[in-house]
């Protein structure tokens, strides 16, 4: 019980340093606007497979080699949870606003928990329900909304299901690679499947010098938000149910109008103030009320990571 305990804490803290770190990204994000996307992209996981594997090499722990149909799902989870995930963001924000797109992205928490759901052939308790439900309503309020259009609609449902792929997909392999090494695969999967998507849509284009506040950008999308974000993910989705870890895709939105405000990209209104009550309302609900449904394999896992040194 108490190994129990402390691996849910362990996840519960992971969870929301994840997120805040994603959510921090799309402030820095705004200094790519300029540059070729794929390229960015294709740099930034590229960085962040180095940083990646140094970090292991310094701590003297070994990059697990996938094997068999790790593969596949190494592959489906770099091109549909990174590449193919960027290339319908860029689609949706061509075709409808980014508060309009945010908006649909907003979802991920309730289809993480369905997921969960069809996973475990198991109805999710009802406060597990609400509270995924409040996270969602909050993290709308938060973001407002936007104008649309049926493509943009559709190339945001698009980024929502890559988005959910990115948690599902790693869901397998997991327990073999563990966190640091399904981040380190996908990473350099991922930045192969990019640069070619940067040659073949922007051909000579797609290799420009970038300036000093986008080589910032790529540091810092590679460093915090891919490298340190993806381990601290990828291990709350080892200790937490999937339900669970979900709520914390609601702190996203919040994350990203606090910092907007240290640059003055945004403003704090009583939409900003609410929807991260009702957000911090719904973790708190989802998280109490969902105790005892913490998966069995979670501590096997845990267990099988100190014995193996992989954190």
């Amino acid at each position: 019980m108490l190994l129990l305990m402390q691996t849910r804490t362990r996840g519960i803290l992971f969870a929301a340093i994840a997120m805040t770190a994603v959510g921090s990204g799309v402030t820095i994000s705004d200094n790519l606007t300029a540059y070729p996307v794929f390229t960015a992209q294709a740099f930034r996981y590229g960085l962040a497979t180095g940083v990646l594997a140094f970090g292991m090499r310094i701590a003297g722990r070994r990059i697990p080699r996938p094997r068999g149909t790790d593969w596949m799902w190494l592959v489906a989870l770099a091109a549909a949870g990174l590449a193919l995930f960027n290339v319908a963001v860029i689609e949706a924000v061509k075709n409808a606003e980014p508060a309009a797109v945010a908006v649909i992205l907003s979802v991920v928490p309730l289809v993480l928990m369905s997921g969960e759901a069809l996973r475990r052939r198991a109805v999710p308790r009802a406060g597990l329900i609400v509270g995924v439900l409040l996270v969602v309503l909050g993290a709308v309020v938060v973001q407002g909304a936007g104008r649309t259009s049926a493509v943009g609609i559709l190339w945001s449902l698009v980024a929502l299901v890559c988005e959910a792929a990115f948690t599902l997909l790693a869901v397998p392999v997991l327990p073999r690679l563990g966190a640091h090494g399904v981040s380190v695969h996908c990473c350099w999967i991922a930045t192969l499947q990019l640069a070619v998507l940067a040659v073949v849509v922007d051909g000579p284009d797609a290799v420009v010098a970038p300036d000093g506040a986008e080589i910032f950008a790529i540091g810092y999308l590679a460093v915090i938000l891919t490298a340190f974000a993806f381990v601290a993910w990828y291990r709350a989705v080892e200790c937490l149910a999937l339900g669970t870890a979900g709520l914390f895709a609601g702190l996203v939105p919040i994350s990203a109008a606090l910092t907007g405000l240290v640059v003055g990209l945004t403003t704090v209104t009583l939409a900003v103030l609410g929807g991260s009550v009702l957000v911090g309302a719904g973790i708190v609900v989802g998280v109490s009320c969902d105790r005892e449904v913490e998966p069995a394999e979670s501590v096997v896992v845990e267990g099988q990571n100190l014995i193996h040194l992989r954190r």
